[in-house]
């Protein structure tokens, strides 16, 4: 990366952002956020820290995922949602029986 972000990161830090840059529902913005690292600095760190094939396969994951940009996922509104969620909130069996 070559800036002086690389070396203020903690082992806890550096694993969390390597483990957030995996997740596919994690957008670069949030890592932006949380630890102040764009994008291309996060494809730079994870240059660095993984083996060559993990990233290759890990770039081939990302590159063009919509999931890994928040402006880009704004029409997924409502997809971690389970299409019964409000059906099962609205259970007035199950509120009963935890009134008991």
């Amino acid at each position: 990366m070559g800036n002086s972000r690389d070396t203020n990161l903690n082992t806890t830090d550096l694993n969390r952002i390597i483990e957030m840059a995996w997740e596919d529902r994690t957008p670069f913005e949030a890592i932006l956020v949380q630890f102040g690292l764009s994008e291309q600095e996060v494809i730079n760190l994870m240059r660095k820290e993984l083996k060559p094939g993990s990233w290759r396969l890990w770039r081939a994951r990302v590159q063009g995922r919509v999931t890994k940009h928040a402006l880009r996922r704004s029409n997924l509104v409502g997809r971690f949602k389970c299409s019964r969620q409000k059906a099962i909130s609205l259970n007035k069996i199950s509120k009963r029986a935890g009134n008991k």
